[in-house]
């Protein structure tokens, strides 16, 4: 069987949309089957957040990163100056 054109598949598709009755995906129905004998409490708008742990400063990873660099090329530094020739 041959592939239908894009104009065939258009119209089939404005054809599925403009149907009467949409049927609820297994999600919604599974939900709504589940709510109708366990509703969901009420939920507010935007939640509390949780409590908020302190985060260092950026400048303090910052440094910790560059003294990392700086100990990496003194120490190869070093190890070129003591490699015999």
């Amino acid at each position: 069987m041959s592939e239908p054109d894009e104009h065939e598949r258009e119209f089939d598709l404005r054809w599925a949309d403009s149907a009467e009755h949409k049927e609820p995906s297994a999600r919604a129905r599974m939900l709504a089957a589940r709510w109708k004998h366990d509703p969901p409490g009420p939920v507010p708008f935007r939640a509390d957040p949780g409590p908020v742990t302190p985060r260092r400063s950026s400048w303090v990873s910052t440094a910790v990163v560059l003294g990392c660099v700086a100990a990496v090329i003194v120490l190869l530094g070093y190890l070129e100056f003591r490699a015999p020739y």
